[in-house]
C-alpha cells in the first residue's frame, strides 16, 4: 500500500511490535499508543481504563489498529482477572471508536481486536466467520469485544474484526510457554490431544493485519487462522520432529482444571476455525503448515 500513517494501540505486544517493525521497515509512519506522557512525535497518550485518548494524536491516520488487552493465559482465572481480561479489551477498544469517530477527517479502517474464542468450543465442527457465538466467558467477552467498535462503525468507518488463533512464536503467548518445554525433552499432548488447535505464524499473523488495513472489500470479522487446523496431538508430534525431541509427556485432563482453573476450559476445548474470509479476498500464507510455522518461530 501506500506510505500511510498508522496509529497501533498494543505496539508493545507480541502482534503489535512485530505489525510495527514491518511498517516502518516499509516506509510508512506509525504512532504508538501509550499508557504514559507521551515523550516523542510518534506516541499518542491514551488511558483505556478511563477511555481517554489524545484524540489530537489520531489526526492525519489512515488507519487504526487496537491490539491491546491483558494476557487472557498471563494469571489464573479469578474473578477479578477476568474483569481486567473484559475491562482491557472492552473499554480500549470503546474509548479508540469513540475517539475516531469524533475526528474531523476520520481514518479510512478501524482494526479492531478480537480472538477466535468468540466461538467457544467447536468439537469436530469445522467454523467460518458465519458461526454464531458460542457459549462461556471468552465468547462473552469476544462479543462485548467487538460490540464496542459500535462508534466506528456508526461513523461509516471501515471496521475489521481480527479474529486471531495461537500464535506460533517464540517471544510470547502460549507457543513461547510451550517452546522451552519441548526443548527440554517435556512436551507432550494435554488432555486428551483430540482438540483442535487453529494456529497461525507471526510471520502471517502480520502480513494478514496489512491485508486487513489494505483491502478496501474487507469488514467485520476475519478469522486470522492457517488454512488447516490440527488436533493437539498432531501439533505436539510435528513439534518433536522439528525440535528433534521425545514428546512422551502428557497432562491429563483433571490436573489441567486442578492447576488452571476454570482457563483449563480453553485449553482443552476444540476450536476448528477456518480463515474463509482472507482465502477469499486473496491471502497468501507463507507458512500454512505447522512445522512451516514452528521453524520459522525458531
Amino acid at each position: 500500500m501506500e506510505r500511510s500513517r498508522i496509529a497501533v494501540a498494543g505496539a508493545s505486544g507480541l502482534i503489535g511490535s512485530a505489525l510495527v517493525r514491518s511498517l516502518v521497515a516499509d516506509g510508512h509512519e506509525v504512532r504508538r499508543l501509550v499508557r504514559r506522557q507521551a515523550r516523542s512525535g510518534d506516541e499518542v497518550r491514551w488511558d483505556p481504563q478511563r477511555q481517554y485518548v489524545d484524540s489530537a494524536g489520531l489526526a492525519g491516520c489512515d488507519a487504526v489498529v487496537n491490539l491491546a488487552g491483558a494476557g487472557v493465559g498471563d494469571h489464573r482465572w479469578t474473578d477479578a482477572y477476568k474483569k481486567t481480561i473484559r475491562d482491557s479489551r472492552v473499554l480500549g477498544t470503546a474509548a479508540l471508536a469513540e475517539a475516531v469517530a469524533a475526528l474531523d477527517v476520520p481514518p479510512r479502517v478501524f482494526v479492531g481486536g478480537s480472538a477466535i474464542g468468540f466461538y467457544g468450543d467447536t468439537g469436530d465442527r469445522a467454523v467460518d466467520e458465519d458461526a454464531p457465538p458460542g457459549d462461556g466467558f471468552l465468547p462473552e467477552v469476544c462479543v462485548e469485544w467487538e460490540e464496542a467498535a459500535a462508534p466506528a462503525r456508526e461513523a461509516g468507518i471501515r471496521t475489521v474484526f481480527a479474529r486471531t488463533g495461537l500464535v506460533v512464536a517464540r517471544e510470547g503467548g502460549a507457543w513461547g510457554r510451550l517452546f522451552p518445554l519441548f526443548q527440554a525433552g517435556l512436551g507432550g499432548r494435554l488432555g486428551s490431544g483430540r482438540q483442535y488447535w487453529s494456529f497461525i505464524s507471526l510471520h502471517d499473523e502480520v502480513a494478514a493485519l496489512r491485508h486487513l488495513i489494505d483491502t478496501e472489500t474487507l469488514s467485520g470479522p476475519v478469522n486470522l487462522t492457517a488454512p488447516r487446523p490440527l488436533t493437539n496431538r498432531e501439533i505436539t508430534a510435528a513439534m518433536g520432529r522439528v525440535l528433534h525431541r521425545p514428546t512422551l509427556f502428557s497432562v491429563p485432563a483433571p490436573v489441567l482444571r486442578t492447576v488452571l482453573g476454570e482457563m483449563a476450559g480453553d485449553v482443552l476445548g476444540s476450536a476448528r476455525v477456518l480463515p474463509g474470509r482472507l482465502l477469499e479476498t486473496g491471502f497468501s500464507f507463507a507458512f500454512p503448515g505447522i512445522e512451516d510455522a514452528v521453524r520459522a518461530a525458531l
